[in-house]
């Protein structure tokens, strides 16, 4: 009988495991010049599933940035994530275009 807490212990724990690796990307960004326009400055992106508002932390050789998604995209095989050009400026990666990113 004491078998039964201990495996919905380890269910819970591995479950929760997976639910936090679940939410980090790693793959292709790009930035696109067409953003809609975020309101005082903020960093934008798109994002395929994440819902609008929510705001992702992309990091891109040593540097982090937050940015708030407000359309849907990218729409190019590979990529995960597209930034604006402010975003992608002030992560560093405007002279690469595509970059290999860490979305959170």
């Amino acid at each position: 009988m004491r078998a039964q807490p201990t495996l919905l212990l380890g269910l819970v724990t591995s479950s929760l495991a997976f639910m936090s690796v679940a939410k980090a990307e790693s793959g292709l960004a790009s930035y696109y010049g067409y953003a809609k326009a975020g309101k005082d400055g903020e960093l934008t992106c798109a994002h395929r599933a994440r819902p609008f508002g929510s705001v992702l932390k992309v990091s891109y050789s040593g540097r982090t940035i937050q940015c708030r998604v407000n359309d849907r995209g990218p729409f190019i095989r590979g990529r995960i994530v597209d930034l604006s050009v402010p975003a992608a400026r002030a992560l560093g990666m405007m002279s690469a275009g595509v970059v290999r990113v860490l979305v959170e």
